[in-house]
């Protein structure tokens, strides 16, 4: 019998309209656990090099958590991947919502999509009945319309649904997936328009098995309440309406500005009247105690539902308020536009505009205020219209398409893809090793274990260590205690850091569980329900994998490094590991490189940041290491530290790894 899991995944070829259900090999879970780390090993296995993103032959994988479906609390997240035509890459995309966990109960531990429908269709999932329907009358319509057209269409109000909008139609680089108000971006919905897959609708009514049912329900149920009652899970910025950080350390738009004089509490006192006022209700996801989601109706507009920061994006990129973000986000959502990237594309032109760069030649009838001129862009991108049709590549590309000195404009990408719109002072040793080498695209599904800045006494740091039990040892406590204002952490401190904030990420996206009741919650101390030390019993609990604290971390680098497997061998490599250059205001070239070093050989990579072939072969990557080898990426000679010999040669390295 399998536990946690259904042992079936889903595949669909719309080139050939053929539906089949395969059984999956249970060994493989146990390796990868679930969502992204089998997507890698399905991606790796089926998507060579050769294969370009917009070939039928690309795969896009919505992979369920192992957790999904079961007791455990929070686990409700989504992972959509794919190859991503923006960076060329392995794209995450993660949603959070329902669906995960409907499509367990469907019967099936993820969809495997290959191929091209040669119209638009939709996929209905119904238990085992499974049908590919013509979805015409749909195209050009919204995210949150399709969704609803769709369960009056199949009389199933219960339907989770998963939705391009006009942008994945049109292929925009930065569309996302919409469902519930969650979004799947960063690669997913331009494949899925490329597809001409519009929307997948689930509806499961399926038990899922449990190894040890009656201990997990108990622990769960005590877990739910503990959850319910604390502060210390949950998206905080849901209702701490006090959002100075964002908005005095962030650039606004895609320009080098920051705007450090604008929050105040009399800003803060209007905003949050502006926001309860047009709030219908905040809602929480699927098996979760936390409302983190707002959902908004602002003045007969289209209703949105925004968490974390994602308010914000568009008034930056247009120098407004937040009545102006909440005028836009509707439509944004119901275009299906990623609202973390799209901004920055928007920012762009209105910056080159600015610079003479782009002129009215370019954008006829362009308004003179940013706010229209944001409403403006949108709509171009969307339709690939006009400029529109250069800036719906992304910030990376519509610079060098464009040429005449925009490249000069592009200060915010990393591998291609739109970083944080950052601005800081001196360079953080952990966020450069985490942008560099993460392969998220996303700086904030990469940190949240370790706090991004020391507590200014020595009895603070005390009292927050205290209860910190999410550590993997007693180590970072040390770090942390140590750690002051102008005392930096120690590169061997560093690596160790960056590698815990990773693996718990990719734990969370093997899982299926949320970051803001795991991951990302460690960085403020105690209290948090699922870490290192906790989850293995819970995930044996569930799916009756002997699991310890050291197995697990196993798997995290097992899925880590199949992860980087995937983009080196699409030519990845160290020259493309770059923070945006102006990200800090004070950089050190040859410590950035040092120190990068050091952290290659801390993960057991060559120092052209490639996995060796004794840390791929001591992962059971050995299939990885062989094809390598014979495409001549590795020569099998390369001498890679461990983390064992990097830490011997502590005396000789000044503070290395």
């Amino acid at each position: 019998m399998r536990y946690a899991e259904t042992g079936y995944n889903l595949e669909v070829d719309l080139s050939r309209g053929s539906i089949e259900r395969v059984e999956t090999d249970p060994k493989l879970t146990e390796l990868h656990l679930g969502g992204q780390g089998l997507n890698a090993r399905i991606i790796y296995d089926r998507v060579g090099p050769e294969v370009d993103p917009f070939s039928p032959d690309n795969l896009l994988i919505f992979g369920t958590g192992l957790l999904h479906g079961t007791p455990v609390v929070g686990a409700n997240r989504t992972v959509v991947n794919t190859i991503s035509p923006q960076t060329g890459l392995f794209a995450h995309s993660v949603m959070g919502g329902w669906f995960g966990p409907e499509l367990k109960f469907a019967g099936y531990d993820r969809i495997i999509i290959r191929g091209k429908a040669p119209d638009l269709v939709y996929l209905w999932i119904n238990n085992d009945k499974v049908e590919i329907r013509d979805a015409s009358h749909l195209a050009g319509k919204g995210t949150t319309e399709t969704a609803n057209l769709i369960r009056e269409e199949l009389k199933e109000p219960n339907a989770q649904i998963a939705a391009i909008g006009l942008a994945g139609e049109n292929r925009v680089y930065t569309a996302s997936i919409e469902h519930g108000w969650s979004s799947a971006a960063r690669g997913a919905g331009v494949i899925m328009g490329d597809k001409r897959l519009k929307a997948i609708a689930v509806r499961g009514t399926k038990d899922i098995n449990i190894a040890q049912p009656a201990e997990l329900w108990e622990l769960t149920m005590n877990m739910r309440k503990q959850m319910f009652e604390s502060d210390a899970v949950g998206d905080w910025m849901a209702t701490d309406e006090d959002d100075s950080f964002h908005h005095n350390n962030f650039s606004w738009g895609n320009a080098r500005v920051r705007r450090k004089d604008f929050w105040s509490p009399e800003l803060e006192d209007r905003w949050y009247h502006l926001k309860y006022d047009n709030m219908d209700r905040q809602i929480g996801c699927y098996n979760c105690p936390k409302a983190c989601i707002n959902v908004i109706s602002f003045q007969g507009g289209k209703r949105f539902g925004y968490k974390c920061y994602g308010k914000d994006t568009y008034h930056m990129a247009s120098f407004k308020e937040l009545d102006f973000s909440f005028e836009i986000l509707g439509v944004a959502q119901e275009y299906g536009l990623d609202s973390y990237s799209t901004p920055q594309s928007i920012a762009l032109g209105i910056e080159l505009y600015e610079a003479g760069i782009l002129t009215d030649k370019d954008m006829p009838d362009f308004p003179s205020d940013s706010g229209d001129r944001t409403w403006y862009l949108m709509e171009k991108i969307v339709r690939r219209e006009g400029i529109g049709d250069v800036l719906a590549d992304g910030v990376y590309w519509a610079a060098r398409r464009i040429g005449n000195g925009a490249e000069a404009y592009d200060h915010n990408t990393t591998k291609k893809f739109e970083q944080v719109p950052i601005k800081l002072g001196k360079l953080n040793p952990a966020y450069y090793l985490m942008i560099a080498t993460g392969e998220k695209m996303n700086i904030t599904q990469i940190e949240g274990s370790f706090p991004q800045d020391p507590l200014p006494t020595l009895e603070e740091r005390e009292e927050f260590v205290r209860n910190w039990d999410a550590v993997p040892d007693e180590r970072f406590k040390k770090w942390f205690l140590e750690w002051e204002k102008r005392n930096e952490i120690s590169d061997e401190a560093t690596c160790a850091i960056v590698d815990w904030n990773e693996a718990m990420h990719y734990i969370d996206d093997s899982t299926g569980l949320c970051a803001f009741v795991s991951s990302f919650r460690g960085q403020f101390g105690g209290g948090i329900p699922y870490h290192i030390n906790s989850l293995p019993h819970i995930i044996t609990m569930a799916s009756g994998i002997e699991l310890d604290k050291e197995k697990l971390w196993r798997v995290f680098q097992r899925n880590r490094n199949l992860v980087r497997a995937i983009n080196v061998r699409r030519g990845l490599r160290r020259a493309d590991e770059r923070p945006p250059e102006d990200h800090w205001a004070v950089r050190d070239e040859e410590y950035e490189q040092k120190l990068l070093g050091e952290y290659y050989a801390f993960k057991g990579w060559t120092n052209d940041g490639i996995p060796s072939k004794d840390t791929l072969d001591n992962l059971g990557l050995n299939y990885v290491s062989e094809d390598f080898l014979q495409r001549g990426i590795l020569t099998g000679s390369e001498g890679t530290p461990s983390r064992l010999a990097a830490a011997a040669n502590d005396e000789e390295k000044a503070g290395g790894c």
